[in-house]
């Protein structure tokens, strides 16, 4: 693998959703990412398993009394351990931060939850929703007098999450350089989401937002940072905040006599005014007309047309990796590029050929897969 990770090792206890996207990153910017799989009956990640790329599954049995070790010995090799289990699991298991610190003191060693390792929901359940719903950022998303809207699962699981395990890893991987130690990253997702409402927090401590949804400046509420239906049903999205900006759509949309940008009891007309000249073409027609302007106005695509957007297509932004779409490596290195990986594959489909590769002799695999600790698929 190339990229600026090359020569980092990581250990992955397989889990599900924030951790193996954060490795999935660590992967495509060159680490050695080993995937520590649990050995289930009929095997098999489905190579649409897109966050799953880049790294070799092991199997190992955890349950086992012998697991630790294999584990522990995976350890003695790495720079870094994911792991996104419960609060408490991974001591019992054996594997927890004091065992893999005992064998490997410049560990670091990446903790991914949704509430924290402490606390007093630290060892309940949740999904993305919950953890967004106790931040306040569920609660400002959607429109005035309805519904909060689920953001899917971008805000807690990848935002909160995934972004925060990453720049937790590569402090500590910095910091280690210095001291010559590893340390424990907690990384939480009420955490994470609380520190991405940063702004947030500033505007209502000035007095700048309101906890109605819909009626902030970033929520929809100003109808010059919304979404409009055109003729064919399809939207824009215009973000034209600045006065500059808001001038030039007022002048493409040929609209005259309006109320003052920033005058909110003029909104109601201005976005009426809005939705009517928005209405009068089809979603492409207006994407053409702006196509060349400084107007922040662009049109809102589905999932499935925005990698033939010529923006997105001259980059290189989604790519095709035996016919599964996806998105290609971020950010961008000028010496060391980041690159993608092999797919995602079974679980337990190079315990071998792993194993060896971190230090286990041929004769050794043989009796831990005669033993069932390690499995291959």
């Amino acid at each position: 693998m190339s990229g600026p990770l090359s020569g980092i090792r990581v250990v992955e206890l397989a889990g599900l959703g924030p951790a193996p996207y954060a490795c999935m990153l660590l992967a495509d910017l060159g680490a050695d990412v080993l995937r520590v799989d649990r050995p289930l009956a009929g095997f098999g990640v489905p190579a649409y398993d897109v966050t799953g790329r880049g790294r070799r599954s092991v199997a190992v049995d955890l349950k086992n009394s012998a697991a630790a070790e294999v584990v522990l010995r995976l350890v003695d090799g790495a720079d870094v351990l994911v792991e996104g289990l419960r609060p408490g699991v991974a001591e019992r298991l054996g594997v927890g931060p004091d065992a893999c610190a005992a064998r490997n003191p410049r560990l670091v060693y990446a903790r991914m939850t949704g509430w924290g390792q402490d606390g007093p929901l630290a060892p309940r359940v949740g999904h993305d929703i919950n953890y967004a719903g106790i931040t306040g950022a569920l609660a400002a998303i959607g429109e005035p007098g309805r519904k909060p809207v689920p953001p899917l699962n971008l805000v807690a699981d990848f935002g909160g999450g995934s972004m925060f395990l990453v720049t937790g890893i590569l402090a500590a991987l910095l910091e280690r350089a210095t001291s010559g130690q590893g340390q424990v990253v907690d990384a939480a997702m009420v955490d994470g989401v609380t520190s991405l409402m940063a702004m947030t927090y500033g505007f209502r401590a000035a007095g700048g937002w309101q906890d109605e949804r819909g009626s902030n400046l970033l929520d929809g509420g100003a109808p010059f940072y919304d979404t409009y239906p055109c003729a064919d049903g399809r939207y824009v999205a215009i973000g034209a905040l600045e006065p500059q900006f808001w001038a030039l759509v007022v002048q493409t949309l040929g609209l005259q006599d309006l109320p003052e940008q920033y005058d909110r009891a003029g909104w109601p007309v201005l976005r009426a005014r809005l939705a009517e000249a928005f209405a009068s073409r089809t979603r492409d027609a207006w994407a053409a007309v702006f196509d060349h302007l400084d107007a922040c106005v662009s049109p809102v695509l589905e999932l499935g047309e925005a990698p033939a957007h010529p923006h997105l297509a001259a980059r290189g932004t989604v790519v095709d990796v035996d016919g599964v779409q996806q998105p290609a490596p971020a950010p961008r290195f000028s010496r060391t590029p980041g690159e993608i990986g092999r797919p995602a594959g079974a679980a337990g489909q190079h315990t071998r050929e792993g194993l060896q590769d971190w230090g286990f002799g041929a004769d050794e695999l043989a009796d831990l897969e005669g033993d069932g600790v390690v499995v291959q698929a």
